[in-house]
């Protein structure tokens, strides 16, 4: 017999044993020791002598710039949120039931709490010219509105609708004639009645009762089911806020700011435990051996049955190991003297 003959003889055999490794019960088996030999070589090595933060940092952006720039991730997202949005067990689950109350509770009172983000966001509100504007325009037509109705009145009083009407008269000549001081006195006004409108937000907000007050709401909410969501938007409303925002993260992801903000949380990781083994580490995650292997097995045995029926699986690991058998180095071995 050649060399040729018996190193094929040696792949055949080979190939089968490898075949049976992949074979039902004997596949669970392979991947619980391998899992085991694995984790138990990370025990000897420390974080930051395995992976390099550079290396962590340019895979974190590389998977915002290709996967979340992807089409696929588009399509998924909003297809997802389509089909949430219209599932059935919207209408047999509770918004209490998704969100415990108690956390609901801890995040109002950590948002009311919160003096200095309240007292920064209402003193911008404070400086632009816009939201003046707007609130000299929230203010007119709050006062437009009272007028009215208070005309609507007078004019069913026998005389007085007359007189209310020579009183709007005159003050719209007095308008004219005085418009840009008006309106000047209107914008300061506006800025006035705005800081005056903060300082009773900030009261509002530090009062002991508007903690119960939001709870009361949450309360109500949660009482019924989540499909009552729906009230506050329609899906091609959800479609245009989840587009909306996923512009400002596709505009966002590649900007310089971002790559500081990974590098740092990336430092702030191996800072806290890069020192510690790999098989340290995966505890500190939630993430023990057996978990691993149920993720595999959770996958493999189906992918691996489906490549064993199409002849694929043979075709492979054949094509992995023929190379060794027929090295010169492996047929000078196999020669017979």
């Amino acid at each position: 017999m050649t060399a040729e003959q018996i190193a094929q003889r040696l792949l055949d055999a080979q190939v089968e044993f490898v075949l049976a490794e992949l074979d039902g019960t004997r596949f669970a088996e392979v991947v619980a020791r391998d899992v085991d030999d694995v984790v138990a070589v990370g025990a000897s090595m420390r974080t930051r002598d395995v992976v390099r933060p550079d290396d962590v940092v340019e895979t974190v952006l590389r998977l915002l710039d290709q996967v979340g720039g992807s089409d696929i991730a588009r399509d998924v997202v909003l297809a997802c949120a389509d089909a949430i949005y219209a599932h059935s067990a919207a209408e047999e689950y509770r918004l209490g039931d998704l969100v415990d109350r108690a956390a609901a509770d801890a995040l109002v009172t950590q948002v009311l709490s919160m003096r200095r983000l309240h007292d920064r966001a209402l003193d911008r509100l404070t400086e632009s010219p816009l939201v003046a504007e707007l609130a000299t325009l929230f203010v007119s037509k709050i006062v437009g509105d009272f007028v009215q109705q208070g005309r609507e009145r007078a004019e069913k009083i026998p005389g007085v609708g007359s007189m209310f009407a020579i009183g709007q008269s005159a003050a719209s000549r007095v308008l004219k004639a005085s418009d840009r001081l008006v309106g000047d006195v209107a914008g300061k006004g506006a800025q006035y009645a705005l800081r005056r409108t903060n300082d009773a937000i900030r009261d509002v907000l530090a009062d002991p009762s508007t903690r119960p007050a939001v709870m009361q709401v949450w309360d109500l909410h949660a009482d019924e089911p989540i499909s009552g969501l729906r009230d506050y938007m329609s899906a091609d409303e959800l479609d245009g806020l989840l587009g909306a925002v996923r512009e400002v993260g596709l505009t966002s992801r590649n900007k310089p700011y971002v790559r500081e903000a990974v590098v740092e949380c990336v430092d702030v990781f191996f800072a806290r435990y890069g020192d510690l083994s790999l098989a340290e580490l995966l505890p500190a995650l939630g993430i023990g051996n057996d978990d691993i292997a149920a993720e595999i097995l959770r996958f493999g045995p189906a992918i691996l049955d489906a490549a064993r029926a199409s002849g694929a699986l043979a075709t492979l690991v054949r094509d992995r190991l023929e190379p060794f058998y027929t090295a010169e180095s492996t047929l000078a071995l196999l020669t017979v003297e």
